[in-house]
Parts: C-alpha cells; sequence; structure tokens
C-alpha cells in the first residue's frame, strides 16, 4: 500500500512539474484575448508568419550540456544527470565552474548573417533568441550585471560582435525577419533571486518573500530595467518570449493550499511563493516604446500569454486561439557534440501537422561555442527550404478547416475566405484516393503543387475519388500538396 502511495505522490508532482514548465497539453489551458484591438490585429499577421526558429545558446555549449539546469539544485535526473562530468563532486564548486566559462567563451566563428541567409531560405519568418536564460548570462550588453558577454572578463569581449543579441537581431531584422527576444523571467546569477545569504534549494527564489520584501523589490526593478533595455537599445522587437512560469503572482489561497499539499505529501517541492514581478506595469512600460510588441508569459494562463506555448509537444486536435508549438531540430535545446537531428520529412510532417491544427512552429537549433551551427543543421534548412519554395502557398497566411485531418496521413488547410483549399499527403497513393472531410462542389479543380497538370476527381457514393499519376510522385521527396480551387 505504501509503495502505491508513493508512485501515486511521484505521478502527481511529475504532472505539476510538466505544468510549471509550460510542458502541459494547450489544451488543458485557459485562453484571455488581449483587450487592445491592435494586439489581436497582430496576433493575426503573426498567425500569417507560421514557421520560426528559435535560438538557444549561451556559455554552457562550451560543455556540451543543457542550458543552465545542470546548476539547479533540484534532484531532476535530465538536469542533474547532464552535468558536465569530472568538472565538481561539490555543488558549490560546480556552480564556481560553470559561471566561470564566462572567462573561457569565445565564439570566433559567429556568422548570424549566414543562420539569417539558411533560415530565410528555409522559409522561416520569424526568430526567437535567448538573450538571457535562466542563469543569469546575459548575451546582450545589459548596464545591470558584469556577468555577460560585453564584460571585460568574458573572452569574447573584444570582438566587433560582442554584442549578439544586437548582432543577432540586426542580421535577421535585414532579411524581413519578425525579431524575438527570449528572456528568463528568474535569474539563477542575481543575488537578489539566489541570495548568497542563503543556499538555494530548488529554482524557486531563496528567501522568504514575503519576510524581505525589499530584496524581492530590488529584483523586480532589476528585471524590468533588463526588460526595458531590450526594448528600448535593439531596435523593433515583435515579440517578448518570457520563461520560467514558476515566477509569476499567486493568490494568498493558492500559497495556502501549495503549503497544505506539501504537508499533506501530495506536493514534494517547496513553496514557489507569491513571485509577482508586476506584469501588469511591465507590459505597460515594455508597450511605450514597442506599442504592437506580442508579449508571451509562458505557462502563466492570463491575459499576458498573447499566444500559448506547448513544448515539444503537437495537439491532437486544431485549438480555437493562437498557438506556437516550440521544438527541437535534434534531441538538445543547446548544443551537444553528436546529437541526432531530426529527419527532413519529419520535420516537414510537423510542419504540415501543426499548421492544419492552426498553429505556428518554432523549430530550435543550438548553435556550437565556436558559434556555428552544426552541418546537419544547415542540410536540413536547405531541404525544408526545397520543399517549401513548391509548396509554401499552402502553409502561409493559412488557417484550420474544421475537419483538419483525414486519418494519420492526410492534413488540410485553407485560405482566409475558404476559397482555396489545399490536401497535404505524407504518403503518395498507390492508388485511387477517397477522401470524405473535404467536400467538394461541381466546379473545383484540383492541381497538384509543382505541376500545372489538371488533377482529375470524381464524387462518389464513397466520397470524393482522385487519381493521381504516378508520374507526379517525383514532384518531391517529401510531403505532396494537392490544391483545390473554385
Amino acid at each position: 500500500m505504501r509503495s502505491i502511495k508513493k508512485i501515486i505522490l511521484k505521478v502527481l508532482w511529475l504532472l505539476f512539474f510538466v505544468y510549471s514548465n509550460g510542458k502541459a497539453s494547450a489544451q488543458e489551458q485557459t485562453y484571455f484575448p488581449d483587450p487592445d484591438t491592435a494586439i489581436q490585429h497582430r496576433l493575426e499577421e503573426w498567425q500569417d508568419l507560421k514557421f520560426g526558429l528559435l535560438i538557444h545558446w549561451g556559455t554552457y555549449s562550451q560543455w556540451g550540456i543543457v542550458e543552465s539546469w545542470s546548476i539547479c539544485p533540484e534532484d531532476l535526473s535530465w538536469a542533474s544527470g547532464a552535468r558536465k562530468a569530472g568538472v565538481a563532486d561539490n555543488y558549490s564548486d560546480y556552480v564556481k565552474s560553470y559561471e566561470n566559462l564566462k572567462t573561457t567563451f569565445n565564439p570566433v566563428k559567429f556568422n548570424p548573417e549566414k543562420w539569417a541567409a539558411a533560415a530565410k531560405d528555409a522559409g522561416m519568418k520569424y526568430v526567437v533568441f535567448t538573450t538571457k536564460h535562466h542563469d543569469g548570462f546575459c548575451m546582450f550588453d545589459s548596464k545591470y550585471t558584469d556577468y555577460k558577454i560585453t564584460d571585460k572578463g568574458c573572452a569574447f569581449s573584444t570582438n566587433p560582435k560582442a554584442n549578439i543579441t544586437r548582432e543577432i537581431f540586426s542580421a535577421f531584422r535585414k532579411e524581413n525577419f519578425w525579431i524575438g527576444a527570449y528572456f528568463s523571467k528568474p535569474d539563477w546569477h542575481a543575488d537578489t533571486y539566489w541570495w548568497k545569504k542563503f543556499p538555494p534549494a530548488d529554482r524557486n527564489a531563496n528567501y522568504s518573500i514575503s519576510k524581505y520584501p525589499q530584496q524581492w523589490k530590488k529584483y523586480v526593478d532589476f528585471t524590468h530595467n533588463q526588460i526595458n533595455e531590450l526594448v528600448s537599445d535593439y531596435g523593433k522587437v515583435d515579440i517578448l518570449w518570457l520563461d520560467g512560469g514558476w515566477v509569476r503572482k499567486t493568490s494568498d489561497d493558492e500559497v495556502q493550499n501549495y503549503l497544505k499539499e506539501v504537508y499533506e505529501g501530495v506536493r514534494w517541492a517547496r513553496n514557489p511563493q507569491n513571485q509577482d514581478i508586476d506584469m501588469e506595469r511591465l507590459v505597460k512600460e515594455v508597450r511605450v516604446k514597442q506599442p504592437k510588441l506580442l508579449v508571451v508569459d509562458r505557462a502563466v494562463t492570463g491575459p499576458h500569454q498573447n499566444y500559448l506555448t506547448p513544448e515539444q509537444h503537437i495537439p491532437e486536435k486544431g485549438l480555437p486561439y493562437p498557438w506556437e508549438t516550440c521544438m527541437t531540430m535534434a534531441n538538445s535545446w543547446s548544443y551537444v557534440p553528436n546529437d541526432i537531428y531530426k529527419p527532413t520529412n519529419e520535420i516537414i510532417e510537423k510542419l504540415v501537422d501543426i499548421v492544419s491544427k492552426g498553429g505556428n512552429y518554432l523549430l530550435n537549433i543550438g548553435p556550437g561555442p565556436d558559434g556555428e551551427l552544426d552541418s546537419a543543421a544547415y542540410l536540413r534548412l536547405l531541404d525544408i527550404g526545397s520543399w517549401i519554395k513548391i509548396n509554401g502557398e499552402a502553409i502561409y497566411s493559412r488557417r484550420m478547416v474544421t475537419a483538419f485531418s483525414e486519418g494519420e496521413k492526410i492534413r488540410f488547410t485553407q485560405s482566409k475566405d475558404g476559397k482555396t483549399r489545399y490536401i497535404f499527403l505524407f504518403d503518395f497513393p498507390e492508388n485511387k484516393m477517397v477522401l470524405t472531410k473535404m467536400p467538394f462542389s461541381k466546379k473545383d479543380k484540383v492541381q497538384l503543387l509543382g505541376n500545372n497538370k489538371q488533377i482529375l476527381w470524381k464524387q462518389t457514393t464513397d466520397g470524393v475519388e482522385i487519381n493521381l499519376p504516378v508520374t507526379l510522385k517525383s514532384t518531391t521527396d517529401h510531403v505532396w500538396v494537392l490544391k483545390v480551387t473554385n
């Protein structure tokens, strides 16, 4: 009986952990539309983009380990097990060695123009870059910390491209990308978050916020100051992508319920407290400088989560609000030597699946410590681009059809006015194909994208029967797309 109870408790804790990191199914979350009509219109424009690039990069790339999490003192198998071997057995010494990576970080092959050109050729339309991850290391020239890429103690600080965030934003903006700034709300290097007066116990602030409100106020001011730097000094920013959903406002009732569940053994983590960084004021501040800025307060239900971001997960069904799946091209978010990259066909099928369900696809690549992307990443981007050049019209600015699929291997999208529809075939049909989910009218015409030949179809008692000549299979190596127009 005791062992069964332990298993139940572990499952409950796992569910909490998954939710708190924004990995819960998007269907489980409630969406609050932004009341600002300008933001609503901007979201419509963002939904037209469909395909973006996420970049996780920092000093940790030198060790080829998971970003930031190896210094978190929680007993997390995927984090503690990913610590750099042979560095230090003692936690404190390990953190010192990790933070000392700043002195050796020197990505001399950093070439954001090359990245932007490859991403543009692949059909990507927006970029989200990690300006600061949970470890607190700033990839921009912040005035509020010396733990940054431009500090004289960093090996790369004398390079003309030392302000990496500025270089990336500039290079991608020149290619007409939307610019997104990833920013971590928790900062494990800041003394006002992990106060050196106390040892950290987990991912949360390591002191009682109610007991030391002035210490927390300093942290809130620090956070606002850094975000205001990003929206003030780096040109037009389209998306503020905030991570670290456990840093959020909680009511007294939520805190008390949490404490009760910890006492009863339902929760095993320390009470996260009311880690309120005053999002209401923050959003008002940043939109004075960037009026059309989309704000994504990940995994925090409320009006400041302009779109939802299921992580490494594609919802089973279409969702009725703006959303984006963020997913790795390889296995890890950050650079890992000899990582395995997803096959091109799998990436394209995921893109199609996501778009057919009304979402955007934010595909992550982690640059190496020298500032270069893996050659496999460039090859994938090249192959995706070849497919996009033929079939992109079925992706961009398209919307979900009520019945978005026909079985496991067929997906649909449509134009905003519904007059043009697209049928995605994951497998080329060897014989006749019958559709039951998409009705046709008598005047509908069908053609395969990449080929002008008209495809014959007929209505039968079983559905719409389409015969694709086998000679059309060579049009592409991946997903085939039929265009239906009236």
